[in-house]
């Protein structure tokens, strides 16, 4: 009885000393403290998510505004309008360098920004379209200078006379090849076609004259001592 009494009273847990449950009121204090700062935050989430709507649902009722912007906020913040406007059919832009300087703008789908007034706004400029209009007509002047500057300087490259015309007293009208194939051969000046030239006879003539021409040197060749004596 007494070996089943101290088993059992090992196997219970021993009393917390009072350094662990100083430790344990800490956990649970700063538990609490958790769970509260994030109520506290998903609460704050929430007002702000309803007072974009809100603000989000009047800019769209005025027709007088086409576009809206906000003050610098934060990246959570951001993030929520972004979520608002994009529910409500409206085209948003966060601009700034500097994360404490990003803000919002909120453009209405039938008034959205061209591409030169959002290189404005990421430039840290106001847009102003009547100064855009201004250097988009610098831009296409400077377009069309350009345009026949190269085109001046490719009249001036090129010939003001043909050569041909120039030199059309020394190869005439036609090319000089084209001229070559209706060459004619002039025989006062020793210009014999080589069809002229060319040989009729056949093989076994060309070798029996050959023969022949052999045969008389050799005549003579051999009659030139007996005339000498």
């Amino acid at each position: 009885m007494a070996d089943l009494l101290g088993s059992i009273l090992n196997s219970m847990e021993k009393p917390p000393t009072v350094g662990n449950q100083e430790s344990r009121r800490k956990a649970r204090e700063q538990a609490a403290r958790l769970k509260k700062m994030e109520e506290l935050e998903k609460r704050k989430k929430a007002e702000f998510r309803k007072k974009m709507e809100k603000e989000v649902s009047e800019f769209i009722q005025d027709s007088a505004q086409q576009k809206r912007k906000y003050n610098p906020m934060g990246k959570i913040e951001r993030s929520i309008l972004h979520d608002v406007s994009e529910v409500a059919g409206l085209t948003s832009f966060s601009f700034g360098e500097e994360e404490e300087s990003r803000y919002v703008m909120l453009f209405k789908k039938e008034f959205a920004p061209s591409d030169e007034e959002l290189e404005a706004y990421r430039n840290g400029e106001e847009w102003d379209p009547k100064l855009a209009e201004q250097r988009r007509r610098l831009k296409e002047q400077a377009a069309l200078e350009e345009t026949a500057s190269s085109k001046t300087k490719k009249t001036e490259m090129c010939p003001n006379t043909n050569y041909r015309d120039k030199y059309v007293h020394l190869i005439g009208t036609s090319a000089a090849k084209d001229a070559a194939h209706t060459l004619e051969a002039n025989r006062a000046y020793g210009c014999v076609p080589a069809a002229n030239k060319r040989d009729k006879r056949s093989v076994e003539e060309a070798i029996d004259q050959i023969r022949a021409k052999k045969r008389q040197k050799q005549e003579e060749d051999s009659g030139a001592p007996s005339s000498s004596s």
